[in-house]
């Protein structure tokens, strides 16, 4: 039994998260790769005599949520007619975890945790600007069922040296797929 009543919101709250009706956005993609979009039913011109095309997608959904402050509802439609729905939520600012006031005694493992990453840049083009790739390494092979199907056990404890290991990245707008090889 709840004896409390529910938090109502505070008007002065800065820790709202989106509005209760998210703007729309209606993007049209044309024949030839250019792009007209609106808000709300309003246009929304691309800068200067451009027009917006394929590759300024990302620039546009920026300027559009103003570099992802404002979250919106997103609506592209194809010239084949297929439609793509998404939300874009503005980016969550991160806090840093507070300090700790007594200081932590050191520990052989806590001195053994200092090593420094060794870092390894992975590139590869054909990607839309401004969308999420996704990144995965791929720590082993399986093959197909007749069915079309697959399945693979992964052993956590047995995960192989960054030496030789592939990574994949995936655009998740434009579905670009590269295989890299890390050396």
């Amino acid at each position: 039994m709840n004896l409390t009543s529910p938090r109502r919101p505070d008007p002065n709250d800065d820790e709202t998260t989106a509005p209760v009706e998210l703007p729309h956005v209606l993007v049209t993609v044309a024949a030839d790769g250019t792009l007209t979009a609106t808000v709300d039913g309003t246009p929304f011109p691309a800068p200067g005599e451009t027009a917006w095309t394929r590759t300024t997608f990302g620039p546009l959904m920026d300027a559009i949520t103003k570099d992802r402050t404002v979250a919106v509802r997103v609506e592209v439609r194809e010239c084949d007619g297929s439609v793509f729905t998404d939300i874009i939520r503005p980016r969550t600012p991160r806090r840093a975890a507070p300090l700790s006031e007594k200081p932590v005694p050191e520990t052989r493992r806590s001195r053994h945790a200092r090593r420094v990453p060794r870092l390894m840049e992975v590139t590869a083009d054909g990607f839309v600007p401004g969308e999420d790739v996704a990144v995965a390494v791929i720590v082993c092979h399986t093959d197909a069922t007749g069915l079309g199907e697959a399945r693979a056990l992964i052993d956590l404890d047995a995960l192989p040296d960054a030496a030789g290991q592939e990574v994949i990245l995936l655009g998740r707008i434009s579905g670009t797929f590269a295989v890299r090889r890390l050396t």
